[in-house]
């Protein structure tokens, strides 16, 4: 660990020991619906939050954080924090909305979507797609400043260097979780981090343990959500015109049918992988998370709820996909996406009907070069440490396996 890493450590140790034990004020702690939009209405001086449903989403939300997730007081002030940012962001987004009506013409044209269990190479797969000219992904600091940058070049690399800032401090915080997922203001971004500014994904159960919400959500119409994605991606799209949208997102494996009602003209590259792997990695990467903001994160807990959640996940996906047109589907192995990234993506420009150009292979190996495999370090897991038995999983995922031709073997 270096320097900068251990000051943050020691400075986030004292910090909790002092919120311990001296009242810190809700204007740096306070988690109650009221207090959040009061204060995302204050930093942004707007009012109105547009159509979206927010107060019962909040409200679940906030209820969650304060009996179920045992925040340390910087894990408080980190979901305050992220909760007022996304607020402040959707006063933002509707009022430019308002302002400049021509964001709501702004065409989306048969968008392609990444979607698969998580720890499948979604990441990477995204990635690379986003290296083409001509594709264009949503990037984090897009996603966590969204305004029109159209004619704002200072504002747009003002907000690029806050999310910078940001992700800087996430990456200290959490310094583990970099070996897992990479986070940088100029990578993609996946959809959850959009649909999280209406207060419906699964990003907030993934960094905090929120089992409350996350049923609520998983038995709730997500319709909202991807009402709110499509604006959001409108506005990005306006001012900025031409290029073919590429997304990606474990957690649309919960709401395929709301997808499709925006997007229905969607090209799906479903991945696919070992479960016995993926749920492995999956609580490994949940545990990193929430320990940056919990001292009581339980990882056979963590183990247990998230392969129940996905498992129940794909068979809901699956059962959409399966009234769909085939030709709409592709399915990828993460060991070809792993092994053979350039033709894996070869194959997808084919079916995609993409001209795979000179210019567009250089820069995803250009890609490649700079993101090897482990940059960080090796991810190492095993089902054991999370409480999970491989035999139980095997039978949880047979049907799913025997489908795609998916060898369930232990973790390697």
């Amino acid at each position: 660990m270096d320097r900068t890493s251990t000051l943050t450590e020691r400075g986030v140790r004292l910090f909790n020991r002092v919120g311990k034990y001296l009242p810190l004020p809700k204007t740096l702690v306070g988690l109650t619906s009221g207090d959040l939009i009061a204060a995302a209405r204050k930093r942004s001086g707007l009012t109105d939050f547009g159509p979206w449903k927010i107060k019962a989403a909040l409200d679940r939300l906030t209820a969650s954080y304060r009996d179920e997730a045992q925040l340390t007081p910087l894990g408080a002030v980190a979901a305050r924090e992220t909760l007022v940012s996304s607020l402040t962001n959707l006063l933002t987004l509707t009022a430019e909305r308002q302002r400049y009506p021509a964001i709501a013409t702004q065409p989306l044209t048969a968008p392609v979507f990444v979607i698969g269990l998580p720890r499948t190479g979604t990441t990477l797969l995204h990635g690379l797609l986003a290296q083409d000219p001509n594709n264009r992904a949503p990037l984090s600091w897009e996603v966590m400043y969204p305004a029109s940058y159209h004619n704002d070049p200072m504002g747009a690399r003002q907000a690029r260097e806050r999310a910078a800032k940001r992700l800087a401090w996430a990456n200290r915080l959490a310094p583990a979780f970099k070996r897992i997922h990479p986070i940088d203001a100029d990578l993609p971004q996946e959809c959850i981090a959009i649909t999280a500014h209406v207060l419906r994904s699964i990003q907030f159960h993934t960094t905090n343990d929120l089992p409350s919400y996350q049923g609520w959500l998983e038995g709730s119409n997500q319709s909202d959500a991807y009402a709110f994605h499509r604006q959001l991606i409108q506005h990005l799209e306006y001012g900025s015109p031409g290029r073919r949208w590429v997304f990606k997102a474990p957690g649309h494996l919960f709401a395929l049918a709301e997808l499709l009602q925006q997007y229905p003209d969607a090209r799906i590259i479903q991945t696919h992988r070992n479960p016995l792997n993926v749920v492995a990695s999956l609580a490994s990467h949940t545990t990193v998370l929430r320990r940056a903001f919990s001292d009581t994160v339980d990882p056979h807990a963590v183990g247990r709820d998230w392969t129940m959640r996905w498992a129940l996940a794909l068979d809901r996906f699956l059962a959409t996909r399966d009234q769909q047109p085939t030709d709409n589907f592709l399915d990828v192995n993460y060991d070809a996406i792993e092994a053979r990234p350039l033709a894996t993506v070869k194959a997808i420009y084919e079916w995609l009907n993409w001209p795979f150009t000179a210019t567009t292979e250089q820069a995803m190996q250009q890609f490649l070069d700079a993101n090897p495999k482990n940059k960080h370090g090796a991810h190492r897991y095993t089902l054991e440490g999370y409480g999970l038995d491989a035999a139980s999983e095997q039978a949880r995922f047979a049907a799913y396996s025997e489908r795609f031709n998916i060898p369930l073997t232990l973790p390697s």
